[in-house]
């Protein structure tokens, strides 16, 4: 079986095209199988007074509102449209996670085969159907979730139309980066076993050990940060791999 690599830029792009083209360049001299970035919407995302995370306010400015800061790291449609034709160019998959069913929809207006439901949205079962619906591929991430809530994302997606077969659910520990003690690669193996599903691994920890580990153990997709700098600002930097590390 051959492992599906997401090379995941997230939001390390810091809101600037040209160094999200330089990620995509990064990722394809990896030879990652897809670069992902996210499309979201800050005012539909998170309520106006919505705190930081803990890993936030390490890395980015304390008093800044968590609004304030995702509004710098959207993607418009033209910026989208710019990093599809780079992706092209460069030939790896360009893919995005949509947090919302407007970005969805824009996803889909692009030709997105592959959608990924974030650990955030697993009980969000509006979003939850309007992606069943699609019929594409499903990767579910599962961060924080117990197994009666991926149980019930699954069955969402199922009873609106995508079948347990196009649904890959992602074993992951929300948080950034993730000690090694709390991994627990063990769940991923025991999501494969109780829902019949294929399985993989979003993977935050330093360095590519786990990732190795995951994929020994059965993992059909890594997904994996990536950043052209760690020591760059930003949310996610400090929890990724530079591009050697990629590589």
């Amino acid at each position: 079986m051959r492992t599906l690599i997401i090379a995941e830029a997230g939001v390390n792009h810091n809101g600037d095209i040209e160094i999200a083209k330089k990620l995509i360049d990064i990722a394809a001299a990896a030879g990652a199988d897809l670069v992902k970035f996210q499309t979201f919407n800050a005012e539909r995302l998170v309520t106006e007074g919505a705190p930081k995370a803990d890993y936030q306010k390490t890395s980015t400015d304390n008093s800044e509102p968590q609004r304030a800061m995702l509004r710098k790291l959207e993607l418009t449609e033209a910026m989208h449209k710019e990093l599809i034709a780079h992706c092209a160019l460069r030939h790896i998959g360009f893919f995005s996670t949509g947090f919302d069913i407007e970005s969805i929809n824009m996803l889909v207006s692009f030709g997105q085969e592959l959608f990924k439901i974030p650990s955030g949205e697993i009980t969000n079962l509006p979003y939850l159907r309007h992606i069943g619906k699609l019929g594409k591929e499903v990767i579910l991430s599962t961060g924080m979730s117990s197994m009666d809530e991926i149980e019930n994302a699954i069955n969402a997606l199922e009873e609106s139309g995508t079948p347990r077969s196009r649904i890959t659910v992602l074993h992951c520990t929300t948080a950034y980066p993730v000690p090694m003690s709390d991994v627990n690669l063990r769940a991923m193996q025991s999501i494969r076993a109780k829902f019949g599903v294929d399985v993989g691994y979003s993977d935050h920890t330093l360095g590519i050990e786990i990732s190795l580990a995951a994929v020994a153990l059965g993992a059909s997709i890594i997904e994996k940060h990536f950043t052209l700098d760690r020591t760059l600002p930003g949310p996610d930097h400090k929890a990724s791999l530079e591009p050697n590390e990629l590589k």
